[in-house]
């Protein structure tokens, strides 16, 4: 008995060690068990899984006469395959696809290969023709997500803001997807998703613009990064005149630079001016826009729809004058008046969180990929953050910001309160808290953020 049990403890000791790093460190877990199982499950039974899943071909007139000769059957032939080589979060394996072969078979048979290798999911990605990336996750990563590094923010205006289900980050890029439409139900994550957003636009020199229509209660808190605030639909439309009058401005500076003379270089937009002249971006932060537009009267009626044709300028135009919007709301529909189609067209990245309806769901992605809104529907309550991110190209996935309380994201926007920028058009709007900050503060770098997994 004595010696069964000296073997047997540090077996079950070891098991019990395994089953913790599963657990609390899924990263270490993977290089010690998870990569070596499942790299050996795939080289063995690859040619067989291929098989079953009818991702082969028929052999070559050669080799089936080669095989004729000593009297066998020339088997199927799979895709020629790399060694799988580890990943952070998984495996990668390049494919060559055999002819006749698309992207679009071995994405049908994912669900299919993630069973028969025993992953926890499988993406398919085209890398150019012929080729394709087989990407296996070895578990959830999305169930805890820290923040990314640094150096994943290689320029301005470049921010990861969420995790995606392939391992991979979702990294908020301005200069390709200029404007934003960010939908979610409470509690769904939108606003821990707006908080990284701002936080990660607080630390470089951007002109922040915020219209809160709920008298200013979601962005009263970064009012010290703020260079402007509007708090009611009034302001808010005398705001966005002031916008348009910055924007026309920027237009004709962009005219002056180009016919400048001879020797000027000829750009169309502000990043091609040269750095001593071109103008400091701006993001407007449009939160809870139905607020903004609703109306009781047709006095009402008549600012809303103003207010919609001065958003609809600002995202047709707004691209080549450095000016962002980032649209939010609980939802989004024709209901908001005329022009709301016509802004969403505009708004090419699209965020869809939990939403308190499928038309929501419909109006956020339903126009890049309907397989999108279907994914965006299906999320759940107890999952909050987890959102489906897709752009006008008609690619989506599903993400998942890392959480950033409201108390860390208000001292990160007072830290960085003497990065705002100067722009007089919007003196008139700073919030007053934000004035009296900026008298105060010392330019110090921004506390990094508590992180863990989103809760709210």
């Amino acid at each position: 008995m004595t010696d069964a049990v000296r073997v047997l403890l540090p077996v079950v000791l070891v098991l019990v060690a395994l089953l913790v790093v599963r657990r609390r460190v899924p990263v270490l877990f993977w290089w010690l068990v998870g990569y070596p199982v499942i790299v050996l499950r795939v080289l063995v039974s690859y040619r067989a899984t291929m098989d079953a899943c009818g991702l082969t071909v028929p052999a070559s007139a050669v080799r089936r006469a080669t095989a004729r000769m000593v009297g066998r059957q020339a088997a199927p032939v799979p895709p020629r395959h790399s060694f799988p080589l580890p990943t952070g979060s998984g495996l990668v394996m390049r494919l060559r696809m055999a002819p006749g072969q698309a992207p679009e078979d071995f994405t049908a048979s994912a669900d299919r290969l993630r069973h028969a290798w025993g992953a926890h999911a499988v993406h398919v990605r085209p890398t150019k023709p012929g080729r394709l990336e087989l990407r296996l996750i070895g578990w959830d990563v999305l169930a805890e997500v820290r923040p990314a590094r640094r150096r994943l923010a290689t320029g301005p205006l470049r921010l990861p803001l969420a995790l995606r289900d392939d391992g991979q980050w979702h990294v908020r890029d301005f200069r390709t997807v200029p404007h934003e439409l960010i939908l979610g139900a409470t509690q769904s994550g939108k606003s821990v998703y707006l908080r990284n957003l701002l936080c990660g636009l607080a630390r470089q020199p951007v002109v922040l613009v915020g219209i809160d229509c709920k008298w200013g209660v979601e962005l009263a808190p970064f009012a010290p990064r703020l260079s402007a605030l509007a708090d009611t639909p009034d302001r808010a439309d005398e705001l966005l005149d002031v916008l348009l009058e910055e924007m026309e401005a920027r237009f004709r500076l962009i005219g002056l630079r180009s016919g400048a003379g001879p020797d000027a270089v000829l750009t169309s937009d502000v990043w091609g001016l040269p750095e001593a002249v071109r103008p400091v971006p701006v993001v407007v932060v449009v939160d809870e826009v139905a607020e903004l537009f609703l109306a009781a009267n047709r006095d009402d009626e008549k600012r809303r729809d103003a207010m919609v044709t001065k958003l609809i300028r600002l995202a047709q135009l707004g691209r080549a004058a450095g000016i962002h919007l980032e649209v939010c709301g609980q939802r989004f529909g024709s209901e908001l008046g005329k022009g709301a189609t016509m802004l969403r067209a505009q708004l090419t990245g699209r965020v869809c969180h939990r939403v308190n309806d499928e038309a929501s769901a419909n109006m956020a992605l339903a126009d890049i990929s309907p397989e999108a809104a279907l994914a965006a529907t299906s999320i759940p309550a107890e999952r909050p953050g987890v959102a489906v991110v897709g752009d006008s190209s008609g690619g989506w996935s599903r993400v998942r910001s890392p959480h950033l309380t409201l108390d860390d994201a208000a001292a990160v926007c007072r830290d960085t309160s003497a990065l705002v920028p100067q722009l007089p058009r919007l003196d008139s709007f700073r919030p007053a808290v934000a004035m009296e900050s900026a008298e105060s503060a010392s330019p110090v770098a921004a506390a990094a953020p508590t992180a863990r997994p989103v809760t709210e």
